[in-house]
């Protein structure tokens, strides 16, 4: 389980080096999971659990050390697991409200760089339960591998006696689903777009010193460089107020789970996947929130970056970062809560047709290997052309638990990168899917008031299901009226 290499420093790789750099005083290149449970926690169970599984992973006891020309793993010699792991209580009456406020202050806060950058915080008085926030700095792994780690945690029993047994067989009994979800990335072409480096960054170089050269290297270049090409002649995203200067403190929220299979139910209604109808639900949660705070967004489509997974199967257990990233139109501007639906499903299929995800691989590689100079100019060109992160992570369908208590919600943010401001999460866990938002506080001022809408769009999309379904013995007036009714997001 424990990363491979041997002394006490061996050199970070290029994309990994890329994350480590790409850390601003306004958004710190943190992922902040947290765990809610059914009981209480006890804070000394917690440690010796991450004593024994997460230090496993020897990775967890080294600090990232950037020189500015280079970075590498350096094995803290005074490695102390008690400043990694810390016991908290909520005030007042500890509940929602107060547990998204504590959140907030941990993923603005940064982590310390003389130590691992990585940190557990135990609450214990979260409305009969606890709760176990994690912080993890991006450089040490994307967010697959991070899943893996936290599952690595968990048992599929109270006992772990019990687990033993259940283990071998829990992946067969969820069907595999969840493996297979996570693990199919489109891979064709990922080693051609690592090793093109060197030869890439003169070309890279033009064109953030001249967008315009893009439009030539689009027509011009090989396969991989008309990718990357086309990525960087993308139109800046539209001004709304997700988009604009960062403070750098963070708010989060998290909506009521939704029923995964009433979920996957309206999928296959409308031809699509389960990812497709959370994201044209979150599309709508964006576009009402927008229009209550008065913007006309009317027409406007905006654009997420998501996460494609291109780790290897072999390489599911170990840490570092094998993800690409790619654009997802997002159309807020569209009334239609249906037409949202078509309009995100046929951006993912487009997305999928592509191999952005390769590129922005390869071009992470470029980064952490490129002068300081260019990399700044070279994050906010790609951070410019979005409004928001977006990531959607399968989870196991079956309840697990940790040191003994069952874990009853999950919930994770990836870091938002530039001047990018908001980051959407959902993650389904034993037959829910669980949505959650982020965002700088000058970005997002309420993001319990977007949790609220996702729940909602769902709603309208079940409702208009429903209409379909029984058209012949409802007048055609009444669905255009219900139609209308959505459309103006009553």
């Amino acid at each position: 389980m424990g990363e491979p290499g041997g002394g006490g420093r061996e050199a970070m790789s290029k994309v990994d080096t890329a994350w480590l750099r790409m850390e601003r005083p306004t958004n710190l290149m943190m992922i902040t999971g947290v765990l809610m449970f059914a009981g209480p926690l006890d804070p000394g169970a917690i440690k010796r659990l991450l004593g024994e599984r997460f230090l496993a992973y020897r990775r967890f006891r080294q600090k990232a050390v950037n020189t500015g020309t280079s970075a590498y793993w350096q094995t803290d010699t005074d490695f102390d697991l008690d400043w990694h792991v810390r016991v908290a209580a909520l005030p007042g009456a500890a509940g929602k409200r107060e547990l998204e406020s504590f959140v907030g202050e941990l993923a603005s806060t940064p982590l310390d760089p003389t130590r691992p950058l990585w940190q557990f915080h135990v609450v214990e008085n979260h409305e009969g339960g606890g709760v176990l926030v994690a912080r993890i700095h991006h450089c040490y792994a994307d967010g697959l591998a991070l899943v893996q780690v936290m599952l690595s945690l968990t048992d599929t029993a109270p006992d772990p006696e019990q687990h033993a047994e259940l283990a071998r067989t829990w992946l067969k009994r969820d069907g595999g689903s969840v493996w297979q979800r996570m693990l199919e990335p489109a891979q064709a072409g990922v080693g051609k777009a690592l090793k093109v480096g060197s030869k890439l960054w003169d070309k890279v170089a033009a064109m953030l010193a001249d967008p315009a050269v893009a439009a030539d290297v689009a027509r011009e270049g090989g396969e991989i460089t008309r990718e990357l090409a086309i990525a960087l002649s993308l139109p800046d995203d539209p001004p709304t107020a997700l988009k604009g200067p960062l403070g750098g403190a963070k708010r989060v929220a998290w909506a009521d789970p939704l029923p995964l299979d009433e979920v996957k139910t309206l999928g296959r209604a409308f031809g699509c996947t389960v990812n497709d109808v959370l994201l044209a639900c979150a599309s709508g949660a964006l576009r009402g929130t927008l229009r209550d705070g008065g913007e006309d967004v009317d027409g406007v489509t905006i654009r997420a970056t998501v996460p494609v997974n291109l780790r290897p199967l072999e390489h599911a257990k170990k840490l570092g970062n094998h993800f690409g990233l790619v654009f997802l139109e997002l159309p807020i501007g569209e009334a239609n809560p249906l037409r949202r639906l078509e309009r995100v499903a046929a951006s993912m299929r487009e997305l999928k047709r592509s191999r952005q995800a390769m590129v922005t691989l390869g071009l992470l590689a470029v980064v952490g290997m490129g002068p300081a100079a260019l990399q700044g100019p070279a994050l906010e060109l790609f951070s410019r052309k979005a409004s928001t992160v977006a990531t959607n992570v399968p989870g196991p369908q079956q309840p697990l638990y940790l040191a003994g208590v069952e874990v009853s919600e999950l919930m994770f943010w990836v870091p938002q990168t530039g001047s990018i401001g908001v980051g959407i999460s959902i993650l389904s866990y034993n037959g829910r899917v669980h949505f959650g938002i982020i965002g700088d506080a000058k970005r997002v001022r309420d993001p319990d008031a977007v949790a609220r809408r996702f729940g909602d769009e769902f709603e309208k999309l079940v409702m208009l299901t429903l209409m379909e379904d029984w058209h012949d013995e409802i007048s055609a007036a009444d669905v255009a009226a219900t139609l209308a009714r959505y459309a103006d997001d009553a």
